[in-house]
């Protein structure tokens, strides 16, 4: 995608688990993701414009059709992806551009609207994001032949579209217990193959394609040697190094998590019933007798039920009339070095200065599972090491200094794995309601598509 930015990604939601009431600040809403920067080719204008359609009395212009086509040409190009036909590909960009003009004129009705201040976050967090200063993005844009003022424009409209998606769309979805315990028994009778991963190791002993009837009795007495150890509770691991032919013996003999379909059906009818964990009898195959363990078995129509949990610390402030960025950024980039030095306490710092409900905490957000902050925080969060402080990160809510505490693996309780799947059922049900949305909004609209002088 290059830095044009005409459509930017919708930030996934997360509802693994409930926030602690300190913490709600951060929760994450539909809002602008990461979107990498890719150097393009200056577009070249044409000479010569025209309307190629009227919406509600406002013009879609040829010019615009066709800056939009040449980017995701390039776009395609760079992917090294086939090329669509150049008119079929028009079409749909016009179509396009008339549901966002539709959009854009619907929430200037509805009075939503997106200050400078949400812009300016926006900028940040792409150069971010991207890994690059805003006036190094400044810089590439320009190279790129467009004004800064008119990528301000593009990220503001997508501001704008996202707010009203959320006001518009977002109330009209709520997923039922009901509907959350029908999901779980599709999925519990679902046995195709190909909805379910799996993760097998085995221990191989290899049969010579020309073993004699003696050699064959004896490898299958070691194979069976095998698997009574394994059964009876022996290290899987040092197994398959003592015993197996096979050259995964490095990686524990595992085969790697992958569609239950593609593996032999010998290994299948070996495993199906067993638990994780669990290790089959001995299995013949043309290669050899086989001892296959269950490392994994996943549901690929399911959440993950296992995830890494973050507990971290943060003091935030917030940006105001009475207190700038620079001075916020200022002010926590002492609070850091001063902690760093010894000389302060990171809760105590927090309980005095943080404007979060988390300051009574010494600013502990608690456990928290991926995804329920805010992508600007999280991402932060993401790269620290446990005890690390971060410098001073700006998020739509303010000014932050996270100290990540500590990690673990954690397995979800039945409650977030119900939320978990709330959450799943919710974001395919946000796609269906935001294109019935989109298409009764466009079926109100007045559009006139127009000829091609001649």
């Amino acid at each position: 995608m290059t830095h044009r930015l005409f459509a930017l990604l919708v930030a996934s939601f997360s509802v693994l688990a409930s926030l602690p009431s300190s913490a709600q600040g951060l929760r994450p809403s539909l809002g602008l993701s990461s979107v990498p920067v890719a150097r393009t080719q200056p577009v070249v204008q044409q000479a010569a414009d025209y309307i190629v359609a009227v919406v509600n009395s406002e013009p879609v212009t040829n010019s615009e059709v066709q800056r939009e086509v040449q980017r995701l040409v390039q776009q395609l190009a760079q992917q090294r992806r086939a090329l669509p036909d150049r008119k079929e590909l028009a079409r749909q960009v016009l179509e396009n551009l008339i549901n966002q003009k539709v959009q854009l004129q619907s929430a200037s009705e509805s009075g939503v609207k997106v200050d400078e201040a949400a812009v300016d976050l926006a900028v940040q967090n792409i150069a971010r994001q991207n890994q690059m200063e805003v006036t190094e993005l400044q810089r590439r844009i320009a190279e790129d032949g467009m004004m800064f003022s008119q990528f301000r424009n593009q990220l503001r409209d997508q501001l704008i579209l996202t707010r009203l998606r959320e006001r518009e769309v977002e109330p009209r979805v709520r997923i039922s217990d009901l509907e959350v315990d029908q999901f779980l028994r599709d999925q519990q009778s679902n046995t195709d193959p190909a909805n379910t991963e799996i993760n097998l190791a085995q221990i191989l002993v290899s049969v010579p394609d020309a073993a004699t009837a003696e050699q064959i009795a004896a490898l299958k007495g070691k194979a069976q040697k095998a698997f009574e150890r394994a059964h009876g509770g022996d290290d899987f691991v040092a197994l398959v190094n003592e015993y197996s032919d096979a050259a995964d013996r490095a990686n524990g003999g595992q085969l790697g998590l992958r569609t239950a379909d593609r593996y032999p059906p010998l290994f299948l009818e070996a495993t199906q019933n067993l638990d994780v964990g669990a290790v089959s009898a001995v299995v013949r195959s043309g290669a050899g007798f086989h001892i296959l363990k269950l490392v994994e078995r996943r549901n690929t129509s399911l959440p993950p039920m296992t995830v890494t949990q973050s507990r971290a610390r943060h003091i935030l402030l917030r940006v105001g009339p009475q207190l700038s960025e620079t001075a916020a950024r200022d002010k926590l980039a002492e609070f850091k070095k001063r902690i760093v030095a010894g000389q302060a306490d990171f809760a105590a710092l927090a309980r005095d200065n943080s404007q979060d409900g988390s300051a009574a905490q010494g600013g502990d957000l608690g456990w928290a599972n991926p995804g329920m902050y805010v992508p600007e925080f999280e991402d932060v969060m993401g790269r620290l090491a446990p005890g690390q402080i971060s410098d001073p990160l700006v998020s739509r809510f303010g000014v932050h200094l996270i100290q990540l505490q500590e990690r673990r693996n954690s397995t979800l309780s039945l409650r977030e794995q119900r939320e978990a799947v709330r959450a799943v059922l919710r974001e395919k049900k946000l796609d269906e309601s935001y294109v019935n949305w989109a298409q009764d909004l466009r079926g109100r609209a007045y559009v006139e598509m127009r000829e091609p002088p001649q």
